[in-house]
């Protein structure tokens, strides 16, 4: 994924799938640089990870 479709995807008020390595993720935050994004599971708001965007797929839109 590049930044611009994050920023997108964050700023939607519709809901999109996301995943990171397979995993369905929410993407909380996207950084300065431009390369990275704060995420978390999207079961678990515990665990956040700093991941890079271009390792981020849009599956599909929820709704």
């Amino acid at each position: 994924m590049d930044h611009t479709r994050a920023q997108e995807i964050v700023a939607s008020p519709k809901e999109y799938e996301v995943s990171y390595n397979g995993v369905s993720i929410w993407i909380d935050k996207l950084h300065d640089d431009g390369k990275t994004a704060t995420v978390h599971l999207r079961r678990s708001l515990e665990e956040r990870s700093e991941v890079d965007i271009g390792e981020l797929k849009e599956e599909y839109l929820v709704h």
